[in-house]
């Protein structure tokens, strides 16, 4: 996958093949982020979804926390 790192925050945009696999990938996120305890910011339009990643009480910048939940998204995105 391949995130970009701009204005603080790591992002990367997902295309599945429906809105069904895009909105249960966002599940899966979402229980992987709990876990970890590391929220990011999602976004779904019908199969596309966009994940935005910052640690906001790091003054909105990137971290390794953020780098380690772009990898277990990257790692979940390819098993």
């Amino acid at each position: 996958m391949s995130w970009i790192e701009a204005d603080g925050a790591l992002r990367a945009e997902l295309t599945f093949a429906d809105f069904a696999e895009a909105f249960a990938f966002m599940t899966r996120v979402g229980l992987i982020a709990q876990e970890q305890g590391h929220h990011p910011d999602m976004a779904i339009s019908w199969n596309v979804v966009t994940v935005t990643i910052t640690t906001h009480d790091a003054g909105n910048t990137v971290t390794d926390k953020d780098r380690k939940l772009a990898a277990t998204i990257d790692d979940m995105r390819t098993a």
